[in-house]
């Protein structure tokens, strides 16, 4: 008799996630700013035991030019095993991989050899709009229902984005999640407390106010995304909007806290208008309802102007410019890129209303271009970008571009790719592995990274 098992990648609670044994593969997409040759997929041994120990080992390129690959995720994870929706028996097996400029997806399968990737079913972008009203996928994250992607425009590029849902076993786009979306036009980031009941949701702007770039005036005008959005997550229904001000620019990343009895979350500004510095805000319930703290204000750094690009000169200062942040599985340490002056910095968030700067490391960075032990030029640019942490917590991995047009605005000379490793200690504490230095091939830049098996921004618990 046959008998039936969970995924054993799939934990109840991230107190057991922790226990995983430690990744030996990671999945980085990488683009070609060009689109003169096919997107990729790369596949990157982090094995230390391995001859290829931080190498590329395989890539798999896309079926089409210009996709513009750029966030994506697993088809499932740890939150089939909640008792609201469970679905016990799928298996996290593929990668569902958008183009964030065609609005095409890609699923990918990693099994049998996860060394040896393949595309098995294209979405094309006109059934994307189709079903869901909507394009420019960005966000993928495995849900109780299904696959849930947050999509930046509508069908025609335009106002609003949002949601739609997809099934986790045949990737049939099933249709938009919203029934009932109040004031929310703008979007980026979707994420959850499946213990509250509660979905979250970020903002950054329609597809014409930055595919060719961010555009001046819109920033300076305060046009770009600045509001958070809660949803009751079963009803799909908008329940309040908070708005950081229009001195607040472009609110990106959410990081939930992994225990699902903690009702909080991180979420970074990228730009203050008033300063040019980066903040980070813990989200909470306050009452009744959600409330949002500032706890860590990140400085701009005075430079001179001819060390800065067009975009920067009239300012004199080198902006942080924090595009993404994670949270470690035990909502200990909070890691911040910041990917305008090359720093990734590490907080311990154990009293998220009063972070502690434990680790500090700079590589890249728009005027400092600091180097790597394991590089092999002086002068690295682009700066810590697209951040991932090991399940366990003692390895962090990320890569240096952020999209292809935004990356000339700020490092003219164009971004030659690059990944690292940092090695985390329990209490604090971060630095370089020098033996983990990726060169990428000049024709592609490396954005977000995904380990095989799970990490601390792919899944979601129902269980302390």
């Amino acid at each position: 008799m046959v008998t039936w098992k969970p995924d054993p990648s799939f934990y109840p609670s991230p107190r057991m996630a922790m226990k995983a044994a430690p990744e030996t593969l990671a999945y980085v997409v990488a683009f070609d700013p060009a689109r003169a040759v096919p997107d990729e997929l790369a596949v990157v041994d982090v094995d230390p035991k391995s001859p290829s120990y931080g190498q590329i080992v395989n890539t798999l390129a896309m079926p089409n030019v210009g996709d513009e690959l750029h966030h994506f995720g697993w088809n499932a994870c740890s939150s089939c095993l909640c008792p609201n929706a469970p679905h016990p028996h799928a298996e996290r097996r593929y990668l569902v991989v958008p183009g964030l400029k065609s609005s095409r997806i890609h699923i990918i399968d990693t099994k049998p050899d996860g060394r040896n990737p393949s595309i098995v079913k294209v979405i094309e972008p006109g059934e994307v709009a189709e079903r869901t009203g909507y394009s420019r996928p960005h966000t993928v994250h495995c849900g109780p229902e299904g696959i849930y992607v947050a999509a930046l425009g509508n069908a025609e590029g335009k106002a609003p984005g949002g949601v739609f849902l997809m099934d986790h076993e045949t990737f049939e786009v099933r249709g938009q999640w919203e029934m009932d979306r109040g004031p929310q036009q703008l979007s980026y980031d979707v994420w959850w407390h499946l213990g509250h009941d509660t979905l979250v949701t970020s903002e950054w702007g329609t597809p014409d106010t930055f595919e060719n770039g961010l555009v001046p005036e819109i920033l300076l005008g305060a046009k770009y995304g600045r509001r958070l959005h809660f949803w009751d997550l079963h009803k799909r229904k908008h329940l309040q909007t908070i708005d950081f001000g229009d001195k607040y620019q472009l609110v990106f990343e959410l990081r939930p806290a992994h225990d699902p009895t903690k009702a909080y979350g991180f979420v970074n500004c990228v730009l203050s208008l008033e300063d040019l510095s980066s903040s980070i805000w813990v989200w909470h319930r306050d009452g009744e309802k959600w409330g949002v703290t500032k706890v860590i204000d990140i400085p701009a750094e005075p430079a001179d102007a001819d060390q800065l690009p067009p975009m920067l000169k009239g300012f004199n200062a080198v902006p942080p410019l924090v595009t993404d942040i994670d949270l470690s599985m035990d909502d200990r340490f909070l890691y911040v890129s910041c990917w305008g002056t090359g720093d990734l910095h590490q907080y311990d968030v154990s009293d998220p209303f009063k972070p502690k700067l434990t680790g500090k490391v700079r590589i890249g960075g728009i005027v400092s271009r600091a180097s790597h032990p394991g590089a092999r030029n002086g002068a690295l640019n682009g700066g810590p970008q697209m951040v991932e942490i090991s399940r366990d917590g003692r390895r962090v991995y990320f890569t240096n571009s952020l999209y292809g047009a935004i990356d000339e605005q700020f490092y003219p000379d164009g971004v030659s790719g690059w990944m690292v490793k940092l090695d985390a200690q329990p209490d604090g504490g971060i630095a370089f592995d020098e033996k983990f230095f990726v060169e990428w091939p000049k024709s592609h830049r490396p954005h977000q990274v995904r380990l095989q098996g799970g990490d601390c921004s792919s899944d979601s618990y129902c269980y302390p």
